[in-house]
């Protein structure tokens, strides 16, 4: 590898091997950006740390709000999936979001029609479950999209744990009573509609009190397109992860999260 001129001001290199030439940005989301490196990571930074919409972004540094949403839709895109392996305890829970086909055209009812219903719903109803689950053991908490709230949903976010059997706190949803017949799973539930909350260790109150976070983070978005869900609500494990840095520490950890 040798010093092979410049592109704008990054210093640009040539590969013996193969004779193509690359730069520190190339092969990352930061790559042929027109966006200026210092305004793409205070969006990245100030996206998480305060939870600032891209429409106030967009006024905050003087960038085109198209691409602007680009770069931070794709930032959060490439934020790892969460792996989650439980130690247990744990509390599951789920909440709905009213979340539809945002900017696209499609061939159903209108998006506020759509919206309007109430209750629970699922991915096709424009009202997806999104799961929490809060692993007392570990102390992480997992926020994660589902098209639909069922058994086969629950199975599946339960399934690796360290324990032969899994201590879980729930409410009385239906899709949590096959653990009850399961041998892997203690389910332990708390009744809500007949006034019971907690009961001793058995409660679901850390799992209502993340998804009220989780909620008050998508607020300022506006009506998140529900197939850009599981990208927007991502980046909630990285905030819980630097929100108590000080802000170089953050901000390193946030470069790193994405490289």
């Amino acid at each position: 590898m040798i010093k092979h001129g410049s592109y704008r001001e990054y210093q640009r290199y040539l590969c013996k091997d193969c004779d193509r030439t690359f730069n520190d940005k190339t092969g990352t989301i930061f790559a042929h950006a027109k966006i200026g490196l210092d305004k793409l990571l205070f969006a990245f930074y100030s996206f998480l740390r305060f939870n600032t919409s891209i429409r106030q972004l967009d006024a905050e540094i003087d960038v085109s709000y198209r691409s602007l949403r680009r770069r931070v839709e794709q930032f959060a895109r490439t934020l790892d999936a969460p792996d989650i392996s439980l130690v247990g305890p744990v509390e599951i829970d789920e909440f709905y979001v009213s979340s539809g086909l945002k900017g696209r055209e499609r061939d159903r009812w209108s998006r506020s029609r759509g919206l309007s219903r109430r209750g629970r719903g699922t991915y096709d109803q424009d009202k997806p479950p999104v799961f929490v689950l809060v692993d007392r053991g570990s102390g992480q908490r997992y926020v994660i999209p589902a098209k639909s709230a069922d058994e086969a949903t629950v199975r599946l976010l339960l399934g690796n744990h360290e324990k032969e059997s899994l201590t879980v706190y729930t409410d009385g949803f239906r899709a949590y009573d096959p653990l009850d017949d399961d041998e892997n799973f203690h389910r332990e539930a708390v009744i809500h509609d007949d006034g019971e909350y907690a009961d001793g260790d058995a409660h679901v109150n850390t799992c209502e009190s993340h998804a009220s976070l989780a909620r008050r983070w998508l607020s300022p978005h506006r009506g998140v397109s529900k197939d850009k869900l599981t990208a927007y609500l991502r980046p909630l494990q990285l905030r819980r992860r630097i929100l108590h840095k000080p802000g170089r520490e953050a901000l390193k950890e946030i470069v790193q999260a994405v490289l």
